[in-house]
């Protein structure tokens, strides 16, 4: 299970021009590592995430998920593949407020139109693996943040995906929470062989990758394993 980009260059219009936001981007991220992504403000962080996510399709190039490439197919097999083998994990939870932990993650199930059964048992034990096990059954106003952004992890992982996104997940957190967030995201990479993308800004987050790349005006740099 892996994630590749591949030449990707993805260009927007600005005017009688097109802004170049990704430019030749090729990243290459195995099954059970993590590499973290950085870069300044408008360095093209966020259109590499959501390129990797089909979100965006690029002008050139190609993304593979999981051993499948994602050119010319149609809307609807985009969604599928997403919600099949990509996970997400958002700067903010975005909880709904009216549901408890454990249906935040069973609604993602039956999206997915998975057993409602399975769903629930899933739930709990993914719940259980971010250490809230004792809170299934609370809604958003009744956990602290570091809880809601635990429940956003287990949400993202819920149709056990092969590629999990990771978008700024500490940025609402203090140092404490954050950094405990990003031991759990690192455990759960390995111990569920996610190939996982982690888009920072925070230098303290490097140590928790496996893999660090600069983006610099839509252009990557060299991939540089971590010290260990």
């Amino acid at each position: 299970m892996t994630l590749a980009l591949t030449d990707v260059t993805l260009t927007y219009p600005d005017g009688d021009a097109r802004l170049t936001a990704l430019d030749a981007v090729s990243l290459h991220v195995p099954a059970g590592s993590t590499t973290a992504v950085i870069g300044p403000s408008g360095s093209g962080k966020s259109s590499l995430l959501a390129v990797a996510a089909t979100l965006i399709t690029p002008d050139r190039g190609t993304v593979t998920i999981d051993g499948v490439a994602t050119t010319g197919m149609s809307r609807a097999r985009l969604t599928a593949l997403r919600r099949d083998k990509v996970g997400t994990v958002f700067q903010q939870p975005n909880l709904l407020p009216s549901l408890t932990a454990a249906e935040q993650l069973q609604a993602m199930a039956h999206v997915a139109g998975r057993s409602p059964r399975r769903a629930a048992s899933r739930a709990r034990e993914l719940l259980a693996s971010v250490g809230l096990a004792d809170h299934a059954d609370r809604r958003p106003h009744q956990l602290s943040g570091g809880q809601r952004q635990r429940v956003n992890i287990a949400r993202a992982l819920m149709n056990e995906p092969s590629v999990l996104l990771v978008d700024e997940p500490t940025s609402a957190l203090d140092q404490e929470r954050g950094a405990a967030v990003l031991e759990l995201l690192t455990a759960l990479t390995h111990e569920r062989a996610t190939a996982t993308v982690l888009v920072t800004h925070d230098p303290s987050h490097l140590k928790s990758a496996d893999t660090v790349v600069t983006v610099q005006d839509g252009r990557l740099g060299p991939q540089s394993p971590t010290a260990t």
